[in-house]
């Protein structure tokens, strides 16, 4: 499942993004983009993708108070502390994309696996 990344907030300055920016991740490795990308913000996205792939982002403490279809994280920039920015990203299944096979379990499908088995 390919994933949309949008720019949900922007906390004080950041010269890269604005509220709205989003870039696409594309078949678990291609970044699809027509805007410049900060590498401060994708160190933020790394540990999280494949996993929002393949399961829910209520399974890994991403989802959003209201909408727990979509995951949110944040950019790694203390703004407070070097007058930069820090952006909230809401992340979000691309619908009509296909669904990667054979990948891993989920944390609920390996939960009932491991019960099965005992």
């Amino acid at each position: 499942m390919d994933l949309l990344v949008r720019v949900k907030e922007v906390k004080g300055h950041c010269p890269v993004y604005k509220v709205g920016d989003n870039f696409q991740l594309k078949d678990g490795y291609r970044l699809v983009t027509q805007i410049p990308l900060c590498m401060h913000s994708l160190a933020s996205l790394l540990p999280h993708y494949n996993a929002l792939r393949v399961s829910h982002p209520v399974e890994w403490g991403l989802a959003g108070k209201d909408d727990k279809t979509k995951g949110y994280v944040q950019c790694l920039d203390p703004f407070a502390y070097t007058d930069g920015g820090t952006v909230v990203f809401e992340i979000s299944k691309i619908e009509g994309s296909e669904q990667p096979q054979n990948l891993c379990l989920s944390v609920s499908e390996a939960k009932t696996s491991s019960s099965i088995r005992k």
